[in-house]
């Protein structure tokens, strides 16, 4: 098979590994391009400081020995299986890269043979790449599960970062849907990582100018919507992966169907709002200094589909406001709904110089439409004080959604139709009540609250 071939079936098969988080209606046209285009395996992610970032993202091999039933790979499905060589990885990225059209290498593969086989297969193009070819361009490699400390270790040499997907939030759903699997096989690998990172950190002070280890961190990718787990359960093993092995970000996949397993739910298309509230809940987690107890908790298990997290736990802690924006300080203001971290240092700055003003908030990048309802300026309140938590939702809504079900704002994202069913309550696998705000959602979404996982100013 000639290499073009398989880049166009390595390349394709890629898409299901995440390498950035759902940024709205832009990111769908990117993937619909990159998809229908004539140059395979190119995508687009997004980094944290909002630039957008063109990769080549291919997997090494789409053989695999483990028959996890989500996965298209998997060793049961009948399909075309093929395998990339170091050599013709490494000539792929520099093709692309001397002509400028991608800035890095994310690459990602099936358990070929067995995890220490692949890993060192994978180890030895990004060697090839920094050491034969001079590539200066981003890596992320794939760390397989089971694969040993010593590959893992030359992995974080010559790789700028890596990951190790977790798959799915519980032991008992890893069983279920990849017998050959297990949490401890998986994060091992994280806390190997993890270690070498921090002994890192401590020789760079001792000795500057040492070789990093993964510089840009670790990261792992989470399928949403294949088992029944509540979001309270996804948000606290996100927390926990960020407290104990220092992740620099939890990616949250929509699970799409890709076979008939029995197993496996029944969903018209990906859970694609449910995927974006986590993501948003993710940035409380991040850089708001919110705990997930504080998101979710046993009385909401799931994340409001109506609203983003932080104006449901604004609704369910109205104690709180309204917040004088003259006198708090700056972590009141990440509180507020509709003020981001970088309006919230606007803030601080500006009212140096002068009071503020409802009409200084919008100047200043607050989104004012949210905000209004949880703040005052030099003790002015904006809005009906007789107001309460029913009240402000409605207005809220309103603003976001004229027409109140998914008017022509909605529709411009074409990113969903009916409600998926594992969000309605009417899946096999989903533990959904009804009235949770959850069904019918989906066509709600602006381009607005699209955009704010992307940006963070939520």
């Amino acid at each position: 098979m000639d290499l073009e071939e398989k880049l166009r079936i390595l390349g394709s098969e890629a898409r299901y590994d995440v390498s950035c988080s759902s940024t709205g209606s832009a990111r769908m046209r990117w993937q619909e391009d990159a998809e229908r285009g004539c140059q395979p395996g190119i995508y687009y992610s997004r980094a944290d400081d909002g630039r957008c970032l063109p990769l080549l993202k291919i997997l090494f091999t789409n053989r695999c020995i483990y028959d996890c039933a989500y996965c298209v790979n998997r060793s049961s499905a009948r399909r075309p299986r093929v395998s990339f060589t170091p050599q013709e990885v490494a000539k792929l990225t520099m093709h692309y890269y001397r002509r400028h059209i991608v800035q890095g290498l994310f690459l990602s593969s099936g358990v070929l043979v067995s995890p220490d086989h692949t890993m060192e297969r994978l180890v030895l193009t990004a060697r090839m790449l920094r050491m034969k070819r001079g590539f200066r361009g981003y890596i992320h490699l794939k760390v397989i599960p089971g694969a040993s400390p010593e590959l893992i270790r030359d992995a974080g040499l010559f790789a700028d970062r890596l990951s190790v997907n977790i798959e799915l939030p519980s032991e008992r759903s890893l069983r279920f849907l990849a017998p050959n699997k297990t949490h401890e096989t998986i994060l091992r690998p994280m806390g190997e990582i993890s270690r070498h990172i921090e002994m890192d950190r401590e020789e760079s002070r001792a000795f500057p100018g040492t070789l990093p280890f993964a510089r840009a961190g670790q990261t792992t990718q989470l399928i949403v919507g294949a088992t029944p787990e509540s979001d309270l359960e996804i948000v606290h093993l996100a927390e926990e992966l960020y407290r104990v092995y220092g992740l620099q970000r939890v990616y949250y996949a929509g699970f799409v169907p890709v076979s008939e397993d029995p197993r496996l739910p029944l969903l018209p298309e990906p859970p694609l709002l449910r995927e974006h509230r986590l993501y948003q809940a993710d940035w409380l987690l991040r850089r708001y200094g919110f705990a997930a107890r504080e998101l979710v908790d046993e009385e909401h298990p799931y994340l409001d589909g109506e609203l983003d997290p932080k104006s449901a736990w604004a609704l369910r802690n109205l104690h709180y406001f309204p917040v004088e924006v003259n006198r708090a300080d700056f972590e009141e203001l990440l509180r507020v709904p509709g003020i981001g971290t970088r309006s919230a240092r606007r803030i601080v700055s500006a009212r140096r110089l002068h009071s503020l003003d409802l009409a200084s908030l919008s100047k200043l990048g607050v989104v004012c439409k949210r905000a209004r309802y949880f703040v005052t300026c030099s003790g002015r309140y904006y809005c009906d004080p007789r107001f309460g938590e029913e009240d402000i939702r409605r207005h809220i809504r309103t603003c976001f959604d004229p027409a109140g079900s998914g008017g022509a704002r909605g529709e411009q994202m074409r990113m969903f139709g009916e409600p998926a069913a594992c969000l309605t309550g009417r899946g096999p696998c989903s533990a959904l009540p009804r009235g949770s705000g959850i069904e019918g959602a989906a066509s709600r979404l602006t381009p607005e609250d699209a955009l704010s996982s992307a940006s963070g100013e939520l």
